[in-house]
């Protein structure tokens, strides 16, 4: 098992519940590797623990070769690995361009000084023409959309120019104009060679646009392969499509 990011024996429990049971699998560089399974499965579990923000009880996280022994999202994403969440996370009463500097994981007065580093404002800004959100740059990000807070939190996860970035549950909730915008979005980085892993529940879109597919199943890897091999697998159609 070779890849950008490796996971071998990924194990957490909580209390007598096993939420990711000795799974391992790779993301190999310049994919979009779709990670899915019924609610519950583990997914956002298996991104908390590769991202630092909870401590696995066992197992192994190697990312461009090396190992991670203590994940610590600061420094993740000082190495290139960043991620979004399930519900976005953005500064309400700061502006869109406050928030894109402070996703440089700087020290938070540098988000809310009123003269930014032209490079950096230069970047936010480009980020955010690339996302349809130039026109807003100036207003705080609590007037935006639903949809337009994923958007932004999406931008500014790529101000640090990574190399690998965990998309929990990018389109969801989102109107199908926002869909659309995110995967275009998602196939551009990746042609440039950005690598991406993705939770998703809208599979459709997941047999279209990630190849492999890793599905999860109460914690552990039900399976693994090409989008069509996982489609025609009897042991995904019963745990998950419900075939």
């Amino acid at each position: 098992m070779t890849g950008l990011l490796e996971i071998e024996g990924l194990t957490k429990r909580f209390g007598g519940v096993t939420a990711v049971g000795d799974c391992s699998f790779a993301v190999p560089e310049g994919s979009v590797t779709a990670l899915v399974g019924p609610n519950g499965s583990g997914k956002t579990t298996a991104f908390n623990l590769i991202t630092g923000y909870l401590r696995p009880d066992a197992g192994a996280i190697r990312f461009a070769g090396s190992p991670i022994r203590r994940p610590d999202p600061v420094r993740l994403a000082r190495l290139g690995l960043t991620r979004t969440f399930q519900q976005a996370r953005v500064f309400g009463e700061l502006t869109l361009i406050q928030n894109m500097v402070a996703a440089l994981q700087q020290p938070w007065r540098a988000a809310l000084r009123y003269a930014l580093r032209p490079n950096e404002q230069a970047r936010a800004l480009e980020l955010l023409d690339e996302f349809g959100l130039a026109g807003l740059a100036n207003e705080p990000a609590a007037n935006l959309s639903y949809g337009q807070k994923k958007l932004l939190e999406f931008a500014a996860v790529l101000m640090g120019e990574p190399r690998l970035v965990l998309l929990d549950e990018p389109t969801a909730g989102v109107n199908p104009v926002l869909v659309a915008q995110i995967e275009q979005r998602v196939r551009e980085l990746n042609g440039h060679g950005l690598t991406f892993l993705v939770v998703e529940h809208n599979m459709n879109l997941v047999m279209r646009l990630c190849d492999p597919v890793v599905v999860l199943d109460h914690g552990t890897k039900l399976a693994e392969g090409r989008p069509s091999d996982v489609r025609n697998d009897p042991r995904v159609l019963d745990a998950y499509l419900g075939g």
